[in-house]
C-alpha cells in the first residue's frame, strides 16, 4: 500500500508568523529550522514511500530544498493543513492509498506514532480519516491546565466512544475533571496528536464540505469531518516515556528544545 507523508507549512501563521523557519537548538547545539526537524521526524518513519513539504511560500520552499526535502507548491487559498494536503496530492498526480498529514509544528512526533496511525487506518476499512491520541499523565495534564490559566492555546484534547470513534476535539481540557493526579499517573484526558491519515477520497471531499460552526469556533480543521457526518478514528498511541509537544506559541520554543535534549 502506497503511503505518502505531506508536511503542510505556511509562513503567515496568525499566532506565530514565520513559525516553520524558527530555529530550534538540538542536544548537540546545532540549530535547525522547525520545518527541517519536522521533515527529519517524517523521514524516520518506516513503511513510507514519499515525504514532501507542501507550502505556498518561497522562503519555506528555499529552506526545505536546501536541506534536501522534496517540495510541492500549493495554493495560497488553502485554509488549513488538510486543504493543503488535498491540493498537494492533486498536484502530485495522486497515486497514494493513504496520505499522512504530519503537521510542520510537530518535530517531536515519534516514528511509531505515525506507524501505528497508518496501521490503525489500514485495519479499519469503515473509516476514511484517522488521528492519534495519547493518554495524558498527571504532569501533562498539569501543563494543559497551566496553559489555559495563562490564556495560552496549548495542546488539543480529544474524546471518543468505546469504538474509538471521535466525539469531539477541543482546545479546552476535556473531559472535565477536578481531580489531582500524580505526575506519572494516568488521567482520563487524551492529548490529540497533530497528525492525520486520510484515504484519498476523504481529502477530495474535504474541500467541498462546508465549514461548520464548531470548526470556526475552535479553529480545529478535523471538526469539519465530524460536523459533516464523516467518522474519525482515534488511534491510541503509547508515549514509551518520550516527551511530546507541538510548537504552538513562541513560549513553546524552550520547552521543545529541552525535550529535544531528552531525546538525545
Amino acid at each position: 500500500m502506497s503511503v505518502v507523508i505531506v508536511i503542510p507549512a505556511r509562513y503567515a501563521s496568525t499566532r506565530y508568523p514565520g513559525k516553520p523557519l524558527v530555529l530550534l537548538h538540538g542536544p548537540d547545539g546545532s540549530a535547525k529550522s522547525l520545518i527541517q526537524r519536522s521533515w527529519e521526524a517524517a523521514s524516520a518513519v518506516s513503511g513510507i514511500d514519499r515525504v514532501v513539504v507542501a507550502t505556498d511560500d518561497d522562503r519555506i520552499r528555499a529552506a526545505a530544498e536546501a536541506f534536501g526535502a522534496e517540495v510541492v507548491m500549493t495554493a495560497e487559498s488553502c485554509a488549513n493543513g488538510t486543504e493543503r494536503c488535498a491540493d498537494a496530492l492533486e498536484r502530485m498526480g495522486g497515486g497514494a492509498e493513504i496520505v499522512v498529514n504530519l503537521q510542520g509544528d510537530a518535530p517531536l512526533t515519534p516514528a511509531w506514532f505515525v506507524e501505528d496511525l497508518v496501521a490503525g487506518l489500514q485495519a479499519a476499512p469503515d473509516f476514511k480519516v484517522a488521528t492519534p491520541v495519547l493518554r495524558c499523565d498527571g504532569a501533562a495534564l498539569s501543563g494543559f491546565r497551566a496553559d489555559r490559566r495563562a490564556g495560552r492555546v496549548g495542546g488539543t484534547t480529544a474524546v471518543f466512544d468505546r469504538d474509538h470513534r471521535a466525539l469531539y476535539f477541543s482546545k479546552e481540557v476535556i473531559p472535565y475533571t477536578s481531580a489531582d493526579y500524580a505526575d506519572t499517573a494516568d488521567t482520563p484526558v487524551f492529548h490529540h496528536v497533530g497528525c492525520y491519515a486520510y484515504r484519498p477520497d476523504a481529502l477530495t471531499a474535504y474541500g467541498q464540505l462546508p465549514e461548520g460552526r464548531l470548526e470556526a469556533l475552535e479553529g480545529l480543521e478535523q471538526l469539519r469531518f465530524i460536523e459533516n457526518g464523516w467518522p474519525v478514528l482515534c488511534v491510541e498511541v503509547e508515549g514509551r516515556g518520550r516527551a511530546f509537544w507541538e510548537l504552538n506559541n513562541p513560549e513553546d520554543v524552550p520547552r521543545i528544545e529541552s525535550m529535544l535534549k531528552l531525546i538525545g
